[in-house]
């Protein structure tokens, strides 16, 4: 795994705070790949605050 940038630190600042993600957490989630199935009803927003958590 890369280390977070200089930008990705300060953009996930308030993730990298908390005990329960902190840098190894946030680590996880930059290598995490995700697939929504689906854009009806509930895919449409779920999709909508995934892209918006990064």
């Amino acid at each position: 795994m890369s280390a977070l940038s200089d930008k990705e630190q300060i953009r996930y600042s308030r993730h990298l705070l908390l005990k329960e993600v902190g840098h190894a957490g946030q680590q996880k989630l930059k290598s995490a790949h995700i697939v929504v199935v689906g854009a009806g009803g509930l895919g449409s927003p779920a999709m909508f605050y995934l892209a918006a958590a990064g």
